[in-house]
């Protein structure tokens, strides 16, 4: 049985957390948020509070960090260019059952947040992006987008272009009208309502 998911948040990657952070506010017109660090894969962050409980993460290595893994997380060791949408990750009630492009879940924590999550074992991205990142909170964790500062943004639609779209939709229980996923070279988009207008990643 394949798993049913739903959208939790989508993530930018970028070399420098700096210019993935000043690209987003440029284009969406607000500010991003502080976040934190991954100690284990040796990631930083910021983000963006949307509206209807999701948000936005733009994500690096940290320069400054050594790694406790191997590999980085998000694809983000052969991560090069400008910053870009890269990664969309989706709740699941059941991790267990994740497909294998998904990479096997693991256990994380940062202060009082506690999560599985999948990374394959070269900390790669499932079919180069195409197939979402999946994770389960920890039961009595308080989800990350209701600490953030509401910024007046909200989701209108996600685009994930990829030559496998049917086999990723078939390996998936994903019912949300704002994800379109359809075939063709491998392309991410997301447009959102601003205080400013439709903006599009």
């Amino acid at each position: 049985m394949k798993p049913a998911v739903k959208l939790d948040h989508l993530a930018v990657a970028c070399t420098s957390l700096q210019d993935g952070t000043a690209w987003v506010e440029d284009r969406l017109g607000v500010a991003l948020q502080p976040g934190g660090k991954h100690a284990r894969y040796g990631t930083h962050n910021t983000l963006l509070g949307l509206a209807d409980g999701l948000y936005l993460e733009v994500i690096a290595k940290d320069p400054d960090a050594v790694p406790e893994a191997a590999h980085a997380w998000f694809g983000l060791d052969g991560f090069s260019g400008r910053p870009r949408l890269a990664n969309w990750i989706c709740q699941t009630t059941d991790i267990a059952a994740a497909p294998a492009v998904a990479g096997p879940p693991r256990a994380l924590t940062r202060g009082d947040l506690s999560w599985q999550i999948t990374v394959p074992d070269d900390g790669g991205l499932p079919l180069d992006g195409g197939f979402p990142t999946l994770i389960a909170w920890a039961e009595g964790t308080v989800h990350p987008a209701t600490r953030l500062q509401q910024s007046g943004c909200r989701l209108v639609s996600f685009e994930v272009c990829h030559p496998e779209a049917e086999g990723i939709r078939s390996m998936i229980g994903l019912s949300d009208d704002r994800v379109r996923l359809s075939s063709g070279p491998l392309e991410m988009s997301a447009t959102f309502q601003t205080p400013h207008g439709l903006r599009t990643l």
